[in-house]
């Protein structure tokens, strides 16, 4: 099959839409694939070299704080929609995907206008602006969480889960001596992405000391911008750091508990490993839809939420406890994110792309 697949601006849009690429390629190898993202956001650096072609559309997203700075916007809006039109017209692809950010919109809105079909694809609990703004045009629509069904049509809407979650499943265990821990103790895994949190960074100085005592350790990783000052926790016992974890996944199938941010691709790989959790969300994200995506993690008992600005180190240190002593609740944790998962999601998105081609929807 020939496809577009467009999606940028952060890594919880570009990883899912390279997962079902992989899956287009493993399924049918002889696909042509090209990629429409933007000029400056990481897809422009990070399709190119894993040898897709790639076409940058100049856009920007809305100022939400200054809207006379929309005007130039809008023109950069109408000068991508052009260009996508033309380019995807000159490929002529069977399909094109939109797995999300701003650059989706002017990239499907040219597919609609030239006839051609198209399926966008939403991760987080609540549709960006680009979704809601094409869900009623496209063929189908595929949601990460159920949760999300209420922002859509119904009639041309299907779970498909997050398509990072097979990927997560092949990645091999990473072994707790590469990083000097103990086999016998229970892991707790503390991340904040992977550029880390200066607010929670702070507030972790005060916190670690507290672990010493602890029976089980934790590993904290944090963020390459922040590591040099922690130089003065290197001694402490059950606390090991890191500034960056390359094989994260691969320790996170070693992990009993990870505190962590709640974007759309933590919440897809925590709920495909089964993972119990402790979500801070980000309070610095549009439309605050960390916290909406933590909670429905909370509302189905997988996951306790912590809000950023509730964070200290005696509720840390008690939630902690009460999820790593009480079996009951910990694996009543387990069997609810069992059920959040879907792991075998790109699988899923490759037949509904399929059906859509073949037109059996």
């Amino acid at each position: 099959m020939r496809v577009v697949v467009s999606a940028g601006g952060t890594g919880g849009h570009i990883y899912p839409a390279i997962a079902i690429i992989n899956k287009i390629l493993e399924r049918e190898p002889k696909s042509e694939i090209l990629y429409i993202g933007t000029t400056d956001r990481m897809e422009a650096d990070i399709i190119p070299k894993m040898g897709f072609t790639y076409v940058g559309l100049e856009i920007k997203g809305l100022n939400r704080h200054n809207p006379f700075k929309n005007v130039n916007v809008i023109k950069c809006y109408l000068k991508a929609y052009k260009k996508a039109k033309r380019v995807i017209k000159d490929f002529n692809p069977d399909i094109v995907l939109g797995i999300g950010g701003y650059v989706t919109l002017p990239v499907i809105k040219a597919a609609l206008s030239l006839g051609i079909k198209t399926f966008i694809h939403e991760q987080n609990s609540i549709p960006g602006l680009s979704n809601k703004l094409l869900k009623n045009k496209v063929n189908v629509v595929g949601v990460s969480l159920e949760s999300s069904f209420k922002y859509f049509n119904k009639k041309n809407t299907v779970f498909t889960g997050n398509p990072r979650s097979e990927e997560v499943l092949t990645t091999k265990k990473v072994d707790k001596s590469k990083y000097d821990l103990s086999k016998d103790k229970k892991l707790v895994l503390f991340v904040m992405g992977s550029l880390g949190s200066k607010t929670i960074n702070e507030k972790m100085k005060e916190i670690i000391p507290m672990f010493n005592n602890k029976d089980y350790e934790v590993l904290f990783v944090t963020g390459k911008g922040y590591y040099d000052e922690y130089k003065d926790f290197e001694s402490i016992p059950n606390v090991k750091l890191v500034p960056y974890l390359y094989d994260m996944l691969g320790v996170m199938k070693n992990t009993d508990l990870i505190i962590s941010r709640a974007g759309a691709s933590t919440i897809a790989e925590i709920t495909t490993l089964a993972l119990p959790s402790i979500l801070i969300p980000s309070p610095y994200v549009t439309h605050n839809h960390q916290e909406k995506n933590a909670q429905v993690l909370e509302d189905n008992g997988a996951s306790i939420v912590i809000k950023e600005k509730d964070l200290s180190a005696a509720l840390l240190l008690d939630t902690i406890d009460h999820i790593l002593n009480d079996p009951k609740k910990y694996k009543s944790m387990v069997e609810a994110n069992k059920k959040l998962g879907c792991p075998d999601s790109a699988s899923k998105i490759y037949e509904i792309i399929r059906n859509i081609i073949d037109e059996r929807t």
